[in-house]
């Protein structure tokens, strides 16, 4: 029976890793931007920038998709040091390959208009989300805040590999990297040759300010906070930091409208990253009222869903007061989610999210080559049945 329970189990584990292996395909090796040393464009710790390339065959051998990973950031010194010992602070720390998902698959079945691109994912480790820039050097801690110092460098370094004459471009990214994605959309059109289709996707990347539940401002305070120690005021649009404080210029809502090339907003109204570190983060929540919430929307108790509908109905706002725009795609589902574009099963599979009976892959394939333009809104929660709604273990899990 023992033996038979094995075997089970063995056949069980060796199904699973076949499935991740064809729907993740191979894993993709790193290349590491050591020219961007002496230009001082580094991580947090001093090491080069990375990026993994799968590069694109057939018709797609002219087209860029660059996706930049997300992670968070770090707004002072003492949380710049813990985060320079991992990932997404030193280019040392990061593993030598990763499997590309979503919308960096290779095979066609689960990627259908982006499978055969150039597909890059552009390593995270400045925690600015590409926007530092201080020339001196923390004496103490030794901390480099040079995010967009390594965002030219990197683009610089693809350019010179084949970029340059692109047809087709897509600047994407998720969390941090989808912020990033809309505070670099217009400077990376502006890199590319005039007849480059450019298009740009943010996935999970619409923070909006707005108060946590015990009626402050966290998040607001936050941004300010990293955008001093990182000294990205000079990278953020003039245009928005002329009439407003910088920190505030960190906010998608306040700048996006201001955006020129073509941007497709993906995100859960009830974004669990936002639900977690900006309307309750533990600061704001001292006796962990919320912490049980946090993990499972299904232990939510009815006063804290009114809470989450009324977040729900001030995202709509900030997202809305960017006005229309016949460009702009929008696909906002009512899931408890977060970075939708780079996990295959919300990407596109069988039972991927729906709206307007449409998947998020070709929601935005659609879009991005004029065949449909997408601009939907999703009913409240639970009106989806089609969500795969965010289950965490740890409530200290780590950010996404």
């Amino acid at each position: 029976m023992l033996n038979t329970t094995r075997s089970c189990l063995w056949l069980w584990l060796l199904v699973l890793g076949l499935l991740l292996f064809t729907t993740n395909g191979a894993y993709v090796p790193i290349t590491y931007v050591q020219s961007a040393v002496a230009k001082g464009a580094v991580c947090l710790d001093g090491t080069p920038p990375a990026y993994h390339w799968d590069k694109g065959y057939g018709t797609g051998i002219n087209s860029w998709l660059i996706q930049l990973e997300g992670g968070g950031w770090c707004n002072n010194v003492s949380s710049c040091l813990v985060r320079k010992n991992t990932h997404l602070g030193s280019s040392k720390r990061m593993v030598k390959q990763i499997p590309f998902s979503g919308i960096l698959n290779k095979k066609r079945i689960f990627n259908p208009d982006f499978y055969n691109w150039n597909r890059i994912k552009v390593r995270y480790c400045d925690g600015s989300s590409f926007t530092g820039d201080v020339a001196a050097v923390n004496p103490v801690a030794n901390l480099h805040f040079r995010g967009a110092r390594v965002w030219l460098a990197v683009m610089e370094d693809l350019l010179s590999k084949g970029m340059r004459n692109a047809e087709n471009a897509i600047l994407s990214g998720c969390s941090a990297g989808g912020l990033a994605s809309i505070l670099h959309c217009d400077s990376f059109r502006a890199l590319l040759p005039m007849g480059t289709k450019v298009k740009c996707i943010s996935d999970a990347g619409y923070f909006i300010n707005t108060r946590d539940v015990s009626g402050g401002h966290y998040i607001q305070t936050f941004f300010d906070q990293l955008v001093a120690t990182h000294g990205s005021a000079k990278n953020l649009l003039p245009s928005c930091t002329s009439r407003m404080k910088p920190g505030l210029c960190f906010f998608p809502q306040y700048i996006a409208q201001q955006i020129r090339t073509p941007l497709f907003i993906i995100n859960a109204a009830y974004d669990s990253w936002q639900i977690r570190n900006i309307l309750a983060p533990g600061i704001a929540d001292p006796h962990g009222h919320w912490e049980s919430c946090k993990l499972d929307l299904k232990n939510c108790l009815p006063s804290q869903i009114k809470v989450m509908q009324d977040f729900r109905l001030q995202f709509l706002v900030a997202l809305l007061r960017l006005g229309k725009s016949a460009s702009r795609g929008m696909f906002i589902d009512s899931c408890f989610a977060h970075c939708q574009t780079e996990m295959q099963e919300l990407w596109f599979m069988q039972d991927s999210p729906l709206l307007n009976k449409t998947k998020i892959g070709k929601a935005v394939g659609d879009w991005f080559y004029d065949r449909n333009p997408f601009q939907k809104i999703d009913c409240a929660y639970p009106c989806n049945p089609t969500c795969h709604n965010r289950v965490y273990d740890d409530p200290h899990a780590p950010h996404s």
